[in-house]
C-alpha cells in the first residue's frame, strides 16, 4: 500500500499575531512526515492574493523522519519569512510524504489550536 502524496496544498494560511503570552505565542506550523525509505527533497511555494508566488523554499527531510516547521519563523535554506496576512502553501516533494497544517490562535482569551488537512494529489 502506498502512503502519502507528492503534492499538498493548504489554502487557509493567515499568520495570527504572536500575542502577549510568551508561553503560548500565536503561530502556524507545517508538519511533514516522510515514511518512505527515500530522502525527500521538498519545495514550498507561498501563494498570495496580491503578489506573485514565492517558490524558492527548499527543505530536505530524511527517510523515516518527521519535521515541524514554524511558519512565523524564517524557513528553508534561505530563511524566507512569510509576511503577515492571507496566503496558501503548495508543498511539492520528490517522494510521497504526509503533511498537515496547524494554527495556534491567541486573539481571544480562549486560545485555540487546530490542524487542517490539505488537498493532496
Amino acid at each position: 500500500m502506498k502512503y502519502g502524496k507528492k503534492n499538498w496544498v493548504f489554502c487557509d494560511g493567515d499568520l495570527p499575531p504572536a500575542g502577549d503570552n510568551p508561553d503560548f505565542a500565536g503561530h502556524e506550523a507545517l508538519m511533514i512526515t516522510n515514511i518512505s525509505n527515500k530522502d525527500a527533497k521538498i519545495v514550498l511555494t507561498v501563494v498570495f492574493e496580491d503578489k506573485e508566488p514565492y517558490n524558492d523554499i527548499t527543505i530536505d527531510l530524511k527517510a523515516q523522519r518527521t519535521t515541524c516547521i514554524r511558519l512565523d519563523k524564517p524557513i528553508g535554506e534561505k530563511g524566507y519569512k512569510i509576511p503577515l496576512g492571507q496566503y496558501a502553501l503548495w508543498l511539492k516533494s520528490n517522494t510521497s510524504v504526509c503533511a498537515c497544517f496547524g494554527r495556534l490562535d491567541v486573539r481571544q482569551p480562549n486560545m485555540a489550536y487546530y490542524s487542517q488537512s490539505g488537498y493532496s494529489f
